[in-house]
């Protein structure tokens, strides 16, 4: 198979999986996901999904998430993990925009990355699911099968996304990038992976990964 056929593969098995693509964390505008996107870092989107509710009900925009002190919303969001370094973050992006942006969440790469604890990945998070500009946030998901399924050497994630970009058409990177995650998730996840159930690896997969499942499996 050639890369373009493998990438054709993945293409259409993901189109046929997912036709609708539910975006993983809760929100209902550009800041809500911006501050639930921070708090996903080294989280799971099932625990921040629990969280912000909590957290929105007090404040769910920049101007009422000023007037809570740091400590205030650490305490609200210490389940996720980093609550030290995330509550400052909140609180110190939700100033800068109201002091430079009008309390609105800017809409390009630049603003974005400008600010407290966002980013580049969390950056492209917001411009694709809330601006639809093409962008592909690379996951610990997206990092792990791009290189199971030999599109991608796995270095770091700066080169994963290059390759995402490459490799992939423009127009559907932003619903790629959920795809992905969500197939990930479901059938090919990092511990209790079975290659039986990964039709995407079993077809196009990397040998050296194959080779390695099957020498653990005997």
């Amino acid at each position: 198979m050639t890369k373009k056929e493998k990438v054709q593969f993945v293409i259409s098995t993901l189109k046929d999986l997912y036709p609708q693509i539910p975006i993983p964390l809760d929100h209902k505008d550009p800041y809500t996901l911006l501050i639930a996107v921070l708090l996903s870092a080294q989280s799971t989107d099932v625990r921040v999904n629990q969280i912000t509710p909590l957290l929105f009900e007090v404040a769910d925009n920049p101007h009422d998430m000023v007037k809570l002190t740091v400590e205030e919303i650490r305490e609200i969001i210490k389940p996720v993990g980093l609550s030290p370094m995330k509550s400052k973050g909140i609180h110190g992006l939700s100033k800068i925009l109201i002091e430079k942006h009008n309390g609105k969440v800017p809409k390009s790469f630049e603003a974005l990355e400008e600010l407290p604890s966002v980013g580049h990945k969390t950056a492209s998070v917001v411009m694709s699911q809330v601006f639809h500009v093409p962008a592909f946030p690379v996951d610990t998901h997206i990092h792990r099968l791009m290189y199971r399924w030999g599109l991608s050497n796995g270095k770091n994630v700066v080169q994963t996304e290059k390759d995402a970009k490459r490799l992939f058409p423009k127009d559907l990177w932003n619903e790629l990038h959920l795809q992905i995650i969500w197939y990930g998730r479901q059938y090919s996840p990092a511990r209790g992976w079975d290659l039986e159930k990964d039709v995407i690896t079993k077809t196009v997969g990397r040998k050296s990964v194959i080779n390695e499942y099957l020498k653990k499996k005997k």
